[in-house]
């Protein structure tokens, strides 16, 4: 059956006439009355009795209205679906971030998105941050956060957040009444380095370098949370990053400034094609914590 004869006879039920059917559909009002009679000749059966130059449906007309008025809903649903589907996906955000955000922005900012989108699912991938960047350049991630040592090729990269880095402490260490330490206090003392390729430890060896100033590394790790983590066990000082300490601060830790201080620095990664509007909803989100936690960038 032809759509378009279902259209012409839905508009003249909707409208009650076939000149403001061929209006609403932008045809002639010649092709309506034409499409109407090829629907009769199609279904078997009288749809409108032509009752002084009027067209009133009959008894069978109005049956079959109700059956394509059903049906007019069911395209109505296709359409908003297809709709959603285009600025939205597929109603899942699949994000990642490193550890580091994991425990704190991350899972605030999904909560934030969840309040305007609570239909959508939200899939998390906590890692490293060059298995992130490999996930959003295949498509695998929508969105990530990740440290700024990675590769940038094949993904749309914007910088994230800036934060300022600071020194935790053991419980009960020498250094833990200080307000504040220098690169000085920490010559020689057993310290909790971040991972070789980690750009913050790169500052920091400069910082030291620079002041003369060799600590005395016991543990390399890659993540902020698990030098929060060694630094607790007594294992020496280490550079945190503070957004990893809630909860370790709790347990004894302390967490002091650092001057002169040394960053970490985190970007945020995107597939290099138009994001859906829920990526950039959930870009959003993180954008708007990590200013309430950090600050602008």
């Amino acid at each position: 059956m032809d759509v378009r004869l279902i259209e012409a006879f839905h508009a003249v039920m909707t409208w009650g006439t076939t000149a403001r059917a061929a209006e609403v559909l932008r045809i002639s009002q010649p092709a309506v009355s034409k499409a109407i009679m090829a629907l009769e000749r199609t279904v078997g059966f009288r749809i409108f009795d032509r009752e002084k130059g009027r067209l009133v449906p009959t008894a069978e007309g109005r049956l079959f209205y109700r059956e394509v008025e059903i049906s007019f809903a069911g395209i109505a649903r296709l359409r908003s679906a297809a709709a959603r589907i285009r600025d939205y996906g597929t109603g899942e955000v699949r994000l990642g971030c490193l550890s580091a955000f994991s425990t704190n922005l991350v899972p605030k900012a999904i909560a934030r998105f969840r309040r305007s989108h609570p239909d959508v699912s939200v899939t998390l991938v906590v890692a490293s941050s060059s298995v992130l960047r490999d996930q959003v350049a295949a498509n695998h991630l929508d969105l990530a956060v990740t440290a700024d040592e990675i590769d940038q090729t094949g993904v749309d990269a914007a910088p994230f957040a800036e934060i300022d880095a600071m020194i935790a402490v053991p419980p009960g260490h020498p250094l833990s009444s200080r307000e504040e330490i220098v690169p000085a206090d920490l010559d020689g003392q057993p310290f909790v380095a971040l991972a070789a390729e980690d750009t913050t430890r790169h500052e920091a060896e400069q910082l030291f370098a620079a002041h003369g100033v060799s600590p005395r590394v016991t543990v390399e790790t890659a993540y902020s949370s698990t030098v929060c983590a060694l630094v607790l066990s007594g294992l020496g000082c280490g550079i945190i990053d503070p957004l990893t300490a809630p909860g370790f601060l709790e347990r004894g830790m302390v967490m002091l400034p650092m001057r002169p201080t040394v960053r970490f620095r985190t970007l945020l990664l995107m597939p290099p094609k138009k994001p859906s509007l829920l990526a950039k909803e959930m870009a959003k989100s993180l954008s708007v914590v990590r200013t309430d936690l950090v600050g602008a960038s």
